[in-house]
């Protein structure tokens, strides 16, 4: 009797090959880690230069991933270098000029204003989406961010929306917004990147915006705004190079590759709705009414804007 042949063995698939195929966790988890970055960057405005902290971000993530990156990129180098003006700018946009901009400009600015402009960050990705690639938002995509920002207002503004009135914005504002607005043009460009693996993505694009950044740092060291070596200095640039930096700009380009930067941008959302549920965690703020209320306005904002469907032109 002929035996029968034995089913193929099944692969069992590793937690991070699960992981990277799930984009809305990617870009949860990406807002959670850049809102503690907001916090964070306001509690150590004084203590840590802002271009020099960003110049040390990006070439301490550079020399984390190098060593796992230098196979990739000796493989990816001829389309890195066929679209250099591209990884250039991206470079510039989504390292060098966003980060520092927002760092410097919480020296001047309350957490609570940076929050609320955060919001607004999927609007200018949806803007440089339709300036560059005649890119609009589905009816979904709009309602979504529409919902979202709504439930990020009633949280921010603590359910009364005439406190809108009274808030006042300064040139540290100014500045955050300049941020999300360069952020919005990475966003825009990081679907028309060359095809090449993550790594080496990250790798060149962070070593070139620490590259253009370093100029700027030793101005900013010879004007006699150091370091301070001690255990919050530490402790700040250990979060900044893996949480916000190595590991949410890994998730994020991944996120926006599977579902695009317009069903992404209002992940954009959660940054203010992680940051007051930390205010609550960890400073000990109560939970009240409206935060229950704009949390679930938000999600549903996302859910709706995040659903599958082709954008229009």
């Amino acid at each position: 009797m002929t035996a029968l042949p034995s089913a193929p063995a099944v692969t069992p698939r590793s937690p991070l090959h699960w992981l990277n195929n799930q984009p809305y966790l990617l870009l949860s988890l990406t807002s959670l880690f850049w809102a503690a970055n907001i916090v964070l960057a306001r509690h150590v405005g004084s203590h840590v230069p802002p271009v020099t902290l960003t110049t040390i971000r990006w070439f301490g993530v550079f020399l984390i991933l190098l060593p796992f990156a230098w196979p990739h990129l000796k493989v990816d180098w001829p389309k890195l270098r066929g679209a250099l003006p591209l990884m250039l700018l991206l470079s510039a946009v989504g390292f060098a000029f966003n980060n520092a901009i927002s760092y410097w400009a919480m020296q001047y600015t309350e957490a609570l204003n940076a929050l609320l402009i955060q919001s607004a960050g999927p609007l200018f990705v949806a803007l440089w989406s339709l300036i560059l690639f005649g890119v609009r938002l589905t009816p979904a995509q709009l309602a979504g961010i529409a919902i979202s920002l709504a439930g990020v207002l009633t949280i921010i503004l603590r359910g009364d929306f005439s406190a809108l009135a009274s808030i006042s914005f300064n040139r540290g504002d100014l500045m955050f917004g300049a941020s999300l607005v360069s952020f919005g043009l990475y966003s825009a460009l990081i679907p028309r990147r060359p095809k090449i693996h993550q790594l080496s993505l990250i790798s060149f694009t962070t070593c070139c915006g620490a590259l253009m950044l370093l100029p700027v740092a030793i101005w900013e060291f010879s004007a006699g705004m150091t370091l301070k070596f001690d255990l919050l200095t530490g402790a700040t640039l250990a979060y900044t190079l893996i949480f916000p930096s190595t590991l949410a700009y890994l998730f994020f380009n991944r996120g926006v590759a599977l579902i695009g930067p317009n069903r992404a941008a209002p992940f954009f959302h959660l940054v203010p709705v992680s940051g007051s549920a930390m205010a609550i965690l960890l400073l000990g703020e109560t939970l009240a009414p409206f935060h229950l209320i704009g949390y679930a306005l938000v999600l549903a904002g996302v859910i709706i804007a995040s659903r599958q469907g082709s954008a229009k032109r």
